[in-house]
């Protein structure tokens, strides 16, 4: 029988760490029934050495994830002013390690692609080597760049007093040397694959903008500036008229119609000078100011314009007839779109090509596209938390 989720204080334990670390195939969705009832009935290892997944002739072992999860629930708990029940614990702790898991999985996948791509079809020997010596030199990065900052971070004196305040953290400095290790060589594996700056050509560009017409399509819009009084911080009509005259006036003679609105108008962009931005056609709620912005010479200011409960001076700064925005206009705009595709193009055809070179076993393998379940000779055994 499915152990229910029902204490509000629970759920929110749940969703709260859920949220902190979502294991991939419910970040963003909700969770089902299904996922709910397979966390609960998950038997997970426990001793620190168990693997938790194979990477290429990598392992990834229990001791290198868990002591992040077992912090964050801890801390959890202990906001929490009341006892938590262990089956909502067991949930949270399996969704964390999946997440965590999966993300560890993907660093350490470009990390061996890269070491492949290093020693090619050499010897295991020689593979040991390389792997000894991209190490060493990524070490070397880590201790010159990371550490510092580290301990500028943490305000520590020394290595063993910043690896002490990290291990409060459930942490440590072997583990960031580990973690800054495989980032940095996948990250170097993503450059050597994805071009950041790839080149478009013109007729990509006159593609695009053919093929989505729509989305270069605008109505008739205006920006204008304006000036305003209401009725309504007025004894009468009359003196409101009087007041919008004056300022007018001065507008006209003086012709620094912002700086007019910002001390003397009552319209919301009034602090802003009263500076509208490009608006469209039809958008604003008072017809009355819509037929004039759309109407009146650009560069010239209107005449007094009552509205409902307000008067009304208004400039209009540039306006734009309906239809589709020319080529020239947009072309950079289109390069920028472009070249975001190709991008995010070239990376998943890295992942495709790291996955088909890096085989994975995993605890979790429907996490990873193309992983296969962990070998049972391969992880320590298991009970039930």
């Amino acid at each position: 029988m499915p152990l229910p989720l029902q204490l509000p204080l629970a759920r929110l334990m749940v969703a709260v760490i859920v949220v902190m670390v979502a294991a991939p195939p419910v970040s963003g969705q909700a969770l089902t029934q299904a996922q709910i009832d397979e966390a609960m009935h998950a038997s997970l290892p426990t001793d620190p050495s168990a693997v938790v997944a194979i990477v290429g002739q990598s392992s990834i072992l229990l001791g290198e994830i868990n002591p992040r999860i077992e912090a964050r629930i801890q801390e959890v708990v202990s906001k929490a002013g009341q006892e938590i029940p262990e089956e909502q614990i067991q949930f949270a702790r399996v969704r964390m390690l999946r997440g965590l898991l999966a993300q560890t999985i993907q660093s350490r996948m470009m990390r061996e692609s890269f070491l492949l791509d290093q020693v090619a079809t050499q010897t295991a020997e020689k593979r040991r080597e390389a792997d000894k010596k991209m190490q060493a030199q990524a070490r070397q990065m880590f201790f010159e760049s990371e550490v510092p900052d580290l301990r500028e971070e943490y305000q520590a004196d020394s290595l063993a007093d910043l690896d002490e305040k990290l291990h409060a953290e459930a942490t440590s400095l072997a583990a960031r040397e580990r973690e800054f290790i495989d980032a940095m060589l996948g990250h170097v594996y993503l450059q050597g694959k994805v071009n950041r700056d790839p080149p478009i050509a013109l007729s990509e560009i006159h593609e695009y903008y053919v093929t989505h017409q729509d989305d270069f399509y605008n109505e008739s819009r205006a920006k204008w500036e304006q000036i305003t009084v209401k009725f309504a911080n007025f004894e009468n009509q009359k003196a409101a008229y009087d007041a919008i005259w004056g300022m007018g006036r001065e507008a006209f003679f003086g012709g620094n119609l912002q700086a007019i609105a910002r001390e003397k108008s009552q319209e919301p962009f009034a602090s802003d000078g009263g500076l509208h931005d490009w608006t469209n056609q039809g958008a604003l709620a008072s017809r009355v100011l819509d037929e004039q912005i759309f109407s009146i010479p650009t560069g010239e200011m209107s005449q007094i314009i009552e509205d409902v409960d307000a008067y009304h001076i208004i400039r209009v700064i540039d306006r734009e007839p309906a239809g589709v925005t020319p080529l020239a206009k947009v072309q950079e705009d289109i390069r920028k779109i472009l070249q975001k595709e190709k991008i995010a193009k070239s990376q998943v055809e890295a992942m495709d090509e790291v996955r088909r070179r890096v085989p994975v076993w995993s605890l979790f393998p429907e996490d990873i596209p193309g992983a296969r379940p962990l070998p049972q000779i391969a992880a320590r055994p298991t009970q039930r938390r």
